[in-house]
C-alpha cells in the first residue's frame, strides 16, 4: 500500500484491534475507484491499530484480460490462497470483488463455514453488454449467487441498494465513500492555460463502458479535456482530434486538473458511485451528468446539473457556484467511510 498519513478516527481507535483479511481482484498497479476505495479504507484501519492482509492478483500467476490488459486475471488460485489464509489467521474476511480470487475465497469460506462480507463496486453485467453485446441476465444471476452467500453486501448508494434489492440481492449494507479534502481543494492553477475557455473535463478510464463518446461528440463552447487512459483512447483520439487527451495524472497534478476546469462531465451510466464526482466538487468544480445511480446520490442541488440531455447538463452546470461544490464535498469523510466498513464486518468463530 502507498505510504499515506491518515488521522485515526477516535471511534476506531477505541475498539479492540482485529486481524482483517481482504481479498480483491482489483489491486495495484490498477488505477480505478475500487483500488482507491479499498486502499484508503485499509490505511485508516491500519492507523487505527488493526492488522490488515490484502491478497490481490500481484501474488499469483495471472493472464491479461482480453481487450483490457491492465486488468490481470488470476489463474488457479485455490491452493496458494488457502496457504496464505492459514498463514495469516484472520479474524474477519472481506471479499471486495467477484473475480477469480473472489470466487476462490468465497468457496474456501463456505467450505470452512466462515462468515464473510462482500462489496458491490462494479456493474459487470452492464460492462459485459457494452463490450460484447451479450444480454446481462446471466451475469446478474451469477452476481446474485456470489453475493447471496455473504453475511453482508456493502453498497455505496441508496439507489444502488434499491436496484440490487429489486434484483434479489439480500443482506445489503450502506457503505458510502469519502474524498481526500486535504488533497482536492479549490486553488489557482494554470493547468489548462492556452486552451479556449470554458474547459469541460472528464477524468477516468478511457473505456467503452464509461460512455465517453457521449461527451466528446457534444457541441460545446471552449475545450474538451480527457484525463486518463485505457483501451479506447487511441480510437477516440483519432475520431476527436480537437479533444485534448492529457493521460493519467495523480496527486497535485490531478487536483489541479479538476480545479482548472469550468465543469466536470461524467457521462457514465454504469458506475455505482463515481469517486471522481466528489474529487471534482472538492476542487470547486460543478458536475454535469445523467440522472442515474451515482450522480443521483452524490450531486446535490447547486453543485451540478443532471439531465438526460448531457449538453443541457454541461451548459447548466457552468452556472453553479464553486463554493457550494466545496461545501457539499466536505460532508463526505473517508474516516466515516472506514468506520462504517469496520462496523459491518463479521467476526469468524473463535478457534
Amino acid at each position: 500500500m502507498n505510504d499515506l498519513a491518515w488521522a485515526v478516527h477516535p471511534t476506531m481507535a477505541g475498539t479492540a484491534p482485529m486481524r482483517l483479511l481482504v481479498v480483491t481482484d482489483a489491486w495495484h498497479p490498477q488505477v480505478n475507484g475500487v483500488v482507491r476505495t479499498v486502499d484508503t479504507v485499509l490505511h485508516h484501519l491500519l492507523r487505527g491499530g488493526d492488522t490488515v492482509e490484502v491478497i490481490g492478483p500481484d501474488r499469483f500467476r495471472t493472464l491479461p484480460l482480453p481487450s483490457y490488459p491492465e486488468i490481470r486475471l488470476v489463474l488457479w488460485p485455490r491452493r496458494r490462497l488457502e496457504r496464505m489464509v492459514d498463514a495469516f489467521k484472520p479474524e474477519a474476511v472481506h471479499i471486495a470483488t467477484e473475480g477469480p480470487l473472489g470466487w476462490a475465497m468465497r468457496a474456501l469460506c463456505l467450505k470452512r463455514g466462515w462468515p464473510f462480507t462482500t462489496s458491490f463496486h462494479t456493474r459487470f453485467p452492464d460492462y459485459l453488454q457494452a463490450r460484447t453485446g451479450l444480454p446481462p441476465g446471466l451475469a446478474w444471476a451469477m452476481l446474485r449467487r456470489f453475493h447471496g452467500a455473504a453475511s453482508g453486501v456493502f453498497a455505496a448508494t441508496a439507489s444502488l441498494r434499491q436496484e440490487l434489492r429489486q434484483r434479489g440481492f439480500v443482506n445489503l449494507r450502506a457503505w458510502t465513500r469519502g474524498v481526500a479534502l486535504e488533497q482536492f481543494h479549490p486553488r489557482s492553477t494554470d493547468a489548462w492555460a492556452g486552451l479556449p475557455r470554458p474547459v469541460s473535463l472528464y477524468v477516468g478510464r478511457v473505456a467503452v463502458e464509461k460512455n465517453i463518446e457521449a461527451f466528446l461528440k457534444l457541441d460545446l463552447p471552449g475545450s474538451k479535456v480527457v484525463v486518463g487512459d485505457g483501451p479506447q483512447r487511441a480510437v477516440l483520439q483519432r475520431r476527436f482530434p480537437d479533444v485534448h487527451f492529457a493521460g493519467w495524472r495523480q496527486g497535485d497534478s490531478l487536483a489541479e486538473a479538476y480545479a482548472g476546469a469550468d465543469v466536470f462531465v461524467f457521462p457514465s451510466v454504469t458506475d455505482t458511485f463515481g469517486l471522481v464526482l466528489l474529487e471534482a466538487m472538492a476542487c470547486g468544480t460543478p458536475v454535469a451528468a445523467y440522472p442515474v445511480t451515482g450522480p443521483l446520490d452524490v450531486v446535490a442541488p447547486g453543485t451540478g446539473v443532471l439531465d438526460h440531455d448531457l449538453r443541457t447538463a454541461v451548459l447548466g452546470a457552468m452556472d453553479c457556484g464553486r463554493e457550494a461544490c466545496r461545501r457539499h464535498a466536505e460532508s463526505f469523510s473517508w474516516q466515516a467511510c472506514a468506520e462504517t466498513f469496520r462496523q459491518h464486518l463479521v467476526m469468524l468463530p473463535k478457534g
